[in-house]
């Protein structure tokens, strides 16, 4: 269980018939339904710097925000800032960068953002709450799965491996600025593409890494599921970081919180097992496909994801138990 879970445990269960999704299942977003062909579905999300440069900090950070609302197959209808930045710098011209990146991601979109709140914050923080629109028949949640369901996956894993190695100044200009890439493309088109062929379950993978948000979608679906990790795609030179020492603390915790779920074949490299389980910003989207769909996901999809790929499938095993090969 993780601290996050154990925290909220106390906060005593909502009975409103138009709570939709609440904190129970551990979903991307909550959802709340105000008519009967309408819900909005609202999330907050925030972090502090994961790159030097500001304005591409608030495009990352604006684009992670985004994802839970798309995770769960709604439309982003508008945004307010969460700032946390010391006062004393407000004069460089820092913030008014991260504020621009993330208003241009959120332009990009046709999302206003609205405002928001600040405070006097000796460590950088930045981020949006997100309201976004949805069908209630039309919305995807993390407790849908079914066994024969394949994973989809639409970005690399190794973004918590690449920003340590980052703020340790051992990484090259060529693996920041490609996971600078993949954190900012939006998870629109997978969005998108669940809507149109439709999928049984989906998250974001994003700060409990790929086998954290995994197991949450498998217990909420009362399944189990087969990895394959060769088919797990990998940022460049996070396997050559990891094996220097580059694991952030995060992606160590998620390992140790996930392994009595885990099991891995022998055949599997030790190196891996970390970055199944590293902390991701601004990560990919999870999806389970029923499998007479998965074709026609993958063709609506190709070209339009930073990565796509198979990687493994919805079993009938003890619930929220998964098996790497």
């Amino acid at each position: 269980m993780s601290e996050l879970t154990q925290v909220l445990r106390h906060i005593v269960p909502v009975d409103d018939p138009n709570v939709l999704v609440g904190h129970l299942t551990g979903d991307d977003a909550a959802v709340y339904r105000i008519a009967d062909d309408r819900a909005l579905v609202v999330t907050a999300d925030f972090f502090t710097p994961i790159v030097d440069d500001p304005y591409d900090f608030g495009r990352i950070a604006a684009t992670n925000a985004l994802s839970d609302v798309y995770a769960m197959g709604a439309r982003p209808l508008f945004a307010l800032n969460l700032v946390g930045f010391p006062r004393k710098l407000l004069a460089h011209g820092i913030l008014d960068e991260v504020l621009r990146g993330g208003n241009d991601v959120a332009r990009s979109v046709g999302m206003p953002v609205l405002g928001g709140h600040s405070i006097d914050d000796a460590e950088p923080k930045y981020g949006l709450v997100v309201v976004g629109e949805v069908h209630p028949a039309h919305m995807v949640t993390n407790a849908g799965a079914r066994p024969g369901d394949r994973l989809v996956l639409t970005k690399p894993l190794g973004s918590g491996v690449i920003a340590t190695a980052l703020k340790r100044g051992d990484a090259t200009d060529t693996e920041i600025e490609r996971a600078v890439a993949v954190m900012t493309a939006l998870n629109a088109a997978p969005a998108s593409a669940m809507a149109e062929i439709g999928v049984s379950a989906a998250t974001d993978v994003t700060g409990f890494g790929l086998l954290g948000h995994l197991r949450s979608m498998l217990r909420a679906s009362s399944a189990s599921a087969t990895l394959r990790a060769a088919d797990v795609p990998l940022l460049e030179g996070a396997v050559e970081l990891a094996k220097g020492g580059h694991v952030p603390g995060g992606s160590t915790r998620n390992l140790e919180d996930v392994r009595g779920a885990v099991t891995f074949a022998d055949s599997v490299d030790p190196i891996l097992h970390v970055l199944l389980a590293d902390a991701q910003t601004s990560g990919g989207m999870l999806m389970a496909v029923p499998p007479d769909r998965l074709d026609a996901l993958l063709r609506r999809l190709e070209g339009r994801t930073p990565a796509l790929a198979v990687i493994g499938e919805v079993g009938e095993g003890p619930a929220g138990t998964i098996r790497v090969e």
